[in-house]
This record gives structure tokens, sequence and C-alpha cells, in this order.
């Protein structure tokens, strides 16, 4: 088989971690031959979806200790769809920010730090960070690029997708759409089906721009 084969089955675990702020996955996939029909499922804990293993943590749970529990070790896909932050002079202040406040409007931890980063445990094969300036850090001498998507693959993923500037919210949505359906739905690699998601959303004339198209790169395992 080629080396565009698939990596991730129909059914690859996926949890999606979003505080709310910026969820982009649209609740239905319109797929097109040679690609099955198949509709991907804004599922909330405890819903059912019946194509794929996909669990969401949304809201106000959404805080640095949720984050940092173990069983973000069962997934082989983990999304943060929430706000980066990223500083090329001090990296170890970059971060994700997630719910800041309970249900209750208490103010709660939900800033993840490069450092809590640096110590979760993945066994995921690939983390997307759908949040502005992810793929940003500082560049050190013999050790490369220190920062967020650094942090990420000490965890243990080989693959990190996140964006080198300031993402649109629609374009993302869009992008991260096909990305999917590339993906689990025609079985590319992630790198191919990246590709394919950039080749798809120029047809759109208002996202014909590299600002939208090329606004997240994979770093890490292309394969």
């Amino acid at each position: 088989m080629g080396s565009d084969t698939a990596v991730f089955p129909a059914a690859a675990r996926i949890v999606i971690v979003t505080s709310g702020m910026a969820f982009i996955i649209r609740k239905e996939v319109i797929a097109q031959p040679p690609c099955r029909r198949v509709r991907i499922h804004q599922n909330r804990p405890g819903a059912s979806n019946p194509f794929f293993a996909v669990k969401g943590v949304f809201d106000f749970g959404v805080n640095r200790s949720a984050v940092m529990i173990q069983e973000l070790q069962r997934y082989r896909i983990v999304h943060f769809a929430t706000h980066g932050l990223s500083s090329d002079e001090y990296p170890e202040l970059s971060g994700l920010v997630l719910s800041l406040v309970d249900e209750r409007g208490n103010p709660q931890d939900g800033f993840l730090r490069l450092r809590d980063i640096y110590n979760m445990r993945l066994s995921a094969e690939l983390v997307i960070l759908s949040a502005c300036d992810t793929a940003l850090g500082k560049d050190v001498k013999g050790e490369g690029l220190i920062g967020i998507v650094r942090g990420f693959m000490y965890s243990g993923t080989p693959r990190v997708l996140a964006s080198p500037w300031k993402v649109d919210d629609d374009a993302t949505a869009e992008r991260m759409t096909e990305f999917y359906r590339q993906l689990l739905e025609c079985g590319l690699r992630p790198a191919a089906a990246l590709r394919q998601a950039q080749i798809a959303q120029p047809r759109k004339r208002s996202r014909r721009s590299t600002f939208y198209w090329a606004a997240f790169q994979l770093q890490g395992e292309w394969r």
C-alpha cells in the first residue's frame, strides 16, 4: 500500500476538548465520492455516536485539572479547540486557555501552561490544536523551536497540527471538517488529509488567500 494509506480507522477514538469559545467541527460532513457519506456529530458527554468513537469535553468543565487526568491516554486523536497564547521571548509562559470560571462564575485554573503540557502523558498519534499561534515558539540554538508543539511531542504524540498565526474561525471550521473527512472517511494519512483540505478550501473565492488555506501545518512524523 502507498504512503497515503490510513493510520486512523473510522472507529478511531477521538476526544475534542473545548471551552465553548471556539468549537470548530461542523455537525455534518457531506462526503464526496469516492468517500462514503458519513456524519460527524458534536457529542456531549454520554451521547452516542453511531459513526465514530468521539467524546466531547465542553464548557465550564474544561479546566486544567480536567485535562491533566490520565483519561486522555485512551484516545488516538486529541483535539483542542480553544484559544492559544504563545511567547517567542518567554516560551514558558505559552499555553492553551480553557474555561477560567466554573458554572457558578467562580474563578478556576483554566490555563494549561507549557510545563503542564510537558508533564502530560499521551498515547495519541495526532494532537490537533485549533487555536491561534500554537505553532510558534522560541528558536533556541541547538534545540530548535521551544513552544506548545514541542511540549505535546515531549508528552508522547508524534504529530501535532498547529497554526503559525491567528486563524479565522469560519475558515478553520471548514478546513477541519474537510480534514476529518479525508482522514477518517477517505482513509488518508494526516499529511495527505491536510493537503487535500488545503486544496479544497481555495475553491471558495473568499478563501483563496494563503491566510485561510495555509493556516495550519503538520509538525513531527509526516507519514
